[in-house]
């Protein structure tokens, strides 16, 4: 093969290592997800070592360039080959490890987490390293047979490909690759490529035996599965595990003496809950046989009686930001029937899918549906702010450690909410407490919603620990009487066994210092990490 035939791939090489490059960094936080969580810090450190990789790839590049084999088009080809099996060895190594490190979090070993989030990390060393190292051998390549008066313009032409490529492979990856097939697959698929384009790239034929690597593991991927994580709940099994654009997505089961069969909806590091479904509530339709013995769904109903004088037949109207699977809003129609409305909002469509497969979501768009049931795959925040009508209930369930939309905790976020309410509504928040009862969380969503609504009030859930923020226009008074009073009326039998087991008391802080959390200055994912690591070190 010339010079001069190999040279003219090179735009076509820059390009798809750039792609490569940008698909490789765009999986890597997914891969980190199950077990890192998606945080800020989590896709700064990615971003960080990204840009380490790549400076350390130009680095050797360029002194790799400037060798005796620097004008060697098959050198390209070798070290595309190269990365592309350094990007294959990823798919089954990081499992494992990731696993470790989610364990290592509950039992809060810190060093073995921190460990392993610093390995995690350095798996994708190689292959962004070896990538970055072409485009110095490209350019050698491509001023080595340049006139001296176009060095310039060639060079800044190969930027623009590789660049072009970079923008390309994030797309790629984001959009298609990871919600089609998934990040392990997605890793050997762009494994394969890569292998192929180096081979294309050299004049070495054989360096394709490297695809019967990538064929093997590819293999293995599709008759074991993806790698399941252990369920992070008692006697929980996990019957399936998907991949979404957003989430890690896990449906188990486990037996209840009461209930029967439940089955539970967890997400990414699979620490948190965040549905239930219980198999006697789904054939009986009954609130009773949904309740799920004080977790915080069995909250969001009663949250309005802690004004005075609440009636059942007076609540007719619920939007749930963050329905994950429907548990709150199955409750909220057993208990106020089928004509009432609900407006249930879920960002990711593959949780609204599994929702509807395996905990009988029986919303508008299913056949025979419940029309007043409707499903939103939206942004929370976004959404409301398209809303126009009010509601009795606003409820927020989008909180989890250690990944929180900071745009939902807000005074600008609470004071939108506020205008959706009707005057004796009430926004009631999910905030899970940290760690040992740290509270420091829900605290500061407490002292923000002092500052937009007249009272907040705090329910505890007796299970799963978590506090329920209950924020109102109309002034709450003596919660707690109110809600005793409304207790000795209420009728519903679901609604008489949650609230004979809650205890609350109004939040009274909120101009003594504590966080108040705007748009501009929300440092929520800050305050988280001081929690976990602040428990797991002490």
């Amino acid at each position: 093969m010339s010079a001069g035939a190999s040279l003219g791939k090179l735009p076509y090489v820059v390009t798809l290592a750039g792609a490569g490059t940008l698909a490789i960094e765009m999986i890597a936080p997914r891969l980190l997800a199950p077990a890192f969580g998606t945080s800020q810090p989590i896709w700064a450190a990615v971003i960080g070592m990204t840009l380490l990789y790549l400076a350390i790839g130009y680095h050797l590049g360029g002194r790799w360039a400037d060798g005796p084999r620097g004008t060697d088009p098959d050198m390209v080809g070798r070290i595309i080959v190269w990365a592309g099996v350094a990007t294959a060895l990823i798919a089954p190594v990081a499992p494992p490890l990731i696993s470790g490190a989610r364990l290592a979090l509950q039992a809060l070993e810190v060093g073995s987490f921190v460990g392993a989030l610093i390995i995690a990390l350095i798996l994708f060393a190689a292959p962004i390293i070896l990538l970055a190292a072409v485009s110095p051998f490209v350019s050698t390549l491509a001023v080595s047979v340049t006139a001296p008066e176009r060095v310039g313009r060639v060079l800044g032409r190969l930027s623009m490909y590789a660049t072009m490529g970079s923008l390309a492979g994030t797309f790629i990856a984001a959009l298609w690759l990871i919600p089609l097939i998934g990040t392990s697959i997605s890793l050997l698929t762009i494994a394969g490529l890569l292998i192929v384009l180096g081979v294309w790239a050299g004049t070495q034929p054989r360096r394709a035996l490297w695809l019967l690597l990538v064929a093997v593991l590819m293999g293995w991927r599709l008759i074991n599965g993806p790698a399941a994580l252990a369920a992070g709940c008692q006697q929980c099994t996990v019957q399936k595990t998907i991949e979404s654009a957003n989430n890690t997505i896990q449906v188990a089961t486990r037996p209840h003496p009461i209930h029967g069969m439940q089955t539970l909806l967890l997400l990414n590091e699979g620490m948190a809950v965040h549905s239930v479904a219980n198999a006697d509530g789904m054939r009986s339709g009954n609130a009773v046989d949904m309740l799920t013995d004080g977790g915080p769904w069995d909250y969001f109903a009663i949250a309005p009686y802690v004004l005075p004088r609440q009636q059942v037949q007076s609540i007719r109207k619920m939007a749930m930001i963050g329905s994950a699977a429907g548990t709150g809003t199955a409750q909220f129609l057993a208990i106020h029937g089928p004509d009432a409305e609900v407006d249930a909002v879920e960002i990711d469509p593959a949780i609204v899918a599994v929702a509807r497969q395996s905990f009988g979501m029986n919303d508008s768009q299913t056949p025979n549906g419940n029309p007043n049931y409707r499903v939103h795959v939206a942004d929370g925040r976004t959404w409301l702010a398209a809303q126009s009508g009010t509601y009795d209930i606003i409820g927020v369930d989008a909180y989890h450690q250690p990944y929180i939309p900071f745009h939902l905790t807000t005074v600008e976020f609470f004071q939108m909410a506020k205008q959706r309410l009707n005057a004796n509504g009430a926004l009631v928040l999910n905030a899970g407490l940290g760690a040992n009862g740290d509270i420091r969380l829900a605290q500061a969503l407490a002292t923000t919603m002092r500052r937009v609504f007249t009272s907040v009030f705090v329910l505890e859930t007796s299970s799963y620990g978590n506090w329920m923020l209950i924020g109102t226009i109309a002034p709450i008074g003596e919660g707690a009487a109110n809600f005793a009073e409304n207790y000795q009326s209420m009728e519903d039998p679901a609604m008489r066994i949650v609230m004979e087991k809650t205890q609350g008391f109004p939040f009274l802080q909120g101009d003594d210092g504590s966080m108040v959390l705007y748009d501009d200055h929300a440092p929520v994912e800050q305050l988280v990490d001081e929690m976990i690591f602040g428990t797991i070190t002490q």
